[in-house]
């Protein structure tokens, strides 16, 4: 079998893996391939702190704005998406980048795990969201804790969308969402990977993220909330209940003053970045490479470039 390369860096929220992707990209004649879960929506620029236009110096990125904040997207639609952007751009001769910290966009893709689309009850999830908002999110988390006592436990009591699902699955076939991805691993992966895993000083990357917050304040994180809220897409909707979205609204409604709404975003993307962390350690394939405060793009895009070479990618 003939693998296609497939380089991937990953990491937590704010420790610099769009910069270094680009430059990466520039140096080996490769395009992005985003695997970040809120960077998929259109008009959801500032608090998911997409590239912009100049930053990306031309490098073509994929899987970014691709659908509006009031679409169905699935783990499963983008593992087909980026499947099909990965082939085109090998097709032109270059090589595909995947970027970003949504482990499982990104473990969709390496570990190639088949998806069913065929199970949608839309009834059933409405029942379950009824039931997140009387009771809480901690009991439908205890329900599937009892059906899928695996994915309860790697799941966030707050993901109630995937453990919705999970609980979806469950309810149709009688087996554990879990269990079916353990079967869907068995076909080998297409993909020969170099996996770069991006870390630092918690301490810095707490004091970046903090940084990082108060400059999507000055860009107007809030007004373009608000913009959002004028067009009409709502707060119910899972991509307003992302970082820096869900903060600023409970602000915008006078719930909280805009300093409180501040530190919780804050807080929010710091609990965000270590739940990354425990995901990412898990997986003994990634080359982490720990930059500190005297490293600079150059010498993290050596270190890169040494890695991937070595695996014999490039």
């Amino acid at each position: 079998m003939s693998y296609k390369p497939l380089i991937v860096i990953v990491g937590p929220t704010a420790v610099g893996k769009t910069a270094l992707s680009i430059e990466l990209a520039l140096k080996i004649n490769g395009e992005i391939v985003s695997a970040d879960s809120m960077q998929i929506y259109r008009y959801m620029d500032i608090g998911t702190a997409k590239s912009t236009i100049e930053e990306q110096k031309g490098v073509k990125h994929y899987l970014i704005d691709e659908i509006n904040p009031d679409e169905e997207f699935s783990v499963a639609k983008y593992k087909e998406l980026a499947d099909r952007y990965i082939d085109e751009i090998l097709s032109k001769g270059k090589y595909p980048i995947m970027v970003g910290g949504t482990g499982l966009y990104v473990n969709s893709v390496i570990d190639n795990i088949k998806f069913s689309e065929t199970i949608c009850d839309w009834h059933y999830r409405s029942e379950l969201n009824h039931l997140a908002k009387v009771k809480g999110n901690e009991y439908v988390h205890q329900m599937l804790q009892q059906v899928d006592p695996i994915t309860a436990h790697r799941l966030h009591v707050n993901d109630i969308r995937r453990i919705i699902r999970a609980l979806e699955v469950y309810k149709y076939t009688g087996i554990p969402i879990s269990k079916h991805q353990v079967e869907s691993r068995k076909e080998p992966s297409p993909y020969k990977t170099a996996i770069i895993g991006l870390t630092m000083d918690r301490e810095w990357l707490y004091k970046r993220i903090n940084l990082r917050v108060d400059k999507m304040i000055e860009q107007g994180l809030i007004q373009e909330v608000q913009k959002l809220l004028k067009m009409g897409y709502s707060k119910e909707m899972t991509s307003m209940k992302g970082l820096g979205y869900k903060e600023m609204i409970d602000y915008i409604e006078n719930k909280i003053t805009l300093e409180q709404a501040v530190e919780l975003l804050k807080r929010n993307t710091r609990r965000y970045a270590k739940r990354q962390l425990t995901w990412f350690r898990r997986d003994q394939r990634i080359h982490w490479i720990y930059i500190t405060q005297k490293d600079n793009l150059n010498d993290l895009l050596e270190k890169c470039l040494k890695y991937i070479e070595e695996i014999g990618i490039i």
